[in-house]
């Protein structure tokens, strides 16, 4: 196996090798067309950090390239039900009106330390899926722009959530083409890349002076539940510990301005982090531009 994803973290050199094995897709795993008879993938675990890398040889960049909507959704139909779906349930049983209030509390905080913006607050969103987290942010008053790699999940956030959405990869996107955000949001994005630190390191020059980076991400202390949770299917490359975020944090060049380990209301265990990036990185990058 040579899958090798990185977090660019300085201690991935010693792991412990099959920590979590599979020999066929866990129940729930959507089926992406692998073959069953080449299905055998593993995770092996940072001795240092407790992080969690994904190791095998399957074509996981077909997931992306292949039909995404159909396999995951069913139809575009589908996409649109699933949205008016979770959008419709109550607070205290929904992931997302719980991030929504996370984020809503940190701007507030933050707002009454900082220089009031004269302007509508504005939000990036990087991997927007359906778009129930921008659909709820919208409702709160943010303006609100989506990037998406499927065009119709684009067409979708466009002409049902009413959002401005591009299909486009992140790391190809200029600031110079957007402007500046108060925040940039990476919700269940970092661990389908193979190195999450280059979208971070990239976020920066998408933020306004007093902007910030919300990120969530699947949690290693779901193993202690059982192999066959969802943090560790066959998309993701990565899952991990409060060590292993802090550490991709810090090697991005932001500063952790907090970190929580929660279990959200549809089980899922999961961290949530809020950063900002140290003066000097983006000073550089403003000065680059």
């Amino acid at each position: 196996m040579t899958f090798q994803p990185s977090i660019n973290c300085p201690c991935i050199g010693q792991r412990n090798t099959d920590v979590l094995s599979y020999s066929a897709p866990p129940v729930g795993e959507t089926d992406f067309g692998f073959s069953k008879e080449s299905y055998r993938r593993s995770f092996d675990e940072c001795v240092t950090c407790g992080h969690y890398f994904a190791r095998h040889d399957l074509p996981v960049s077909q997931i992306y390239e292949a039909d995404y909507v159909d396999s995951t959704y069913g139809s575009t139909e589908g996409m649109v039900t699933r949205l008016q779906r979770i959008l419709s349930l109550p607070p205290d049983k929904s992931d997302n009106a719980s991030r929504v209030k996370r984020i809503r509390d940190f701007a507030s905080a933050a707002r009454l330390e900082g220089p009031s913006q004269p302007h509508k607050d504005r939000l990036l969103d990087v991997g927007a899926g359906i778009g129930v987290f921008p659909a709820a942010m919208k409702s709160e008053g943010w303006e609100i722009v989506a990037i998406e790699p499927d065009p119709r999940t684009v067409d979708m956030l466009r002409s049902v959530v009413g959002i401005q959405a591009f299909q486009q990869d992140f790391l190809e996107l200029d600031a110079a083409k957007l402007g500046r955000f108060r925040c940039v949001t990476f919700n269940k994005v970092l661990e389908h890349v193979e190195a999450p630190s280059s979208l971070l390191s990239h976020a920066v020059s998408f933020l306004e002076e007093s902007g910030f980076i919300y990120v969530e991400v699947p949690d290693v202390s779901a193993a202690d539940s059982g192999e066959s949770r969802e943090e560790f299917f066959v998309e993701h490359h990565h899952v991990f510990s409060p060590s292993s975020l802090s550490l991709l944090v810090e090697k991005s060049g932001f500063d952790l301005v907090n970190l929580e380990r929660i279990v959200e209301p549809s089980g899922k265990f999961t961290l949530c982090a809020f950063i900002k990036a140290r003066p000097h990185k983006r000073n550089k990058t403003v000065g680059n531009e």
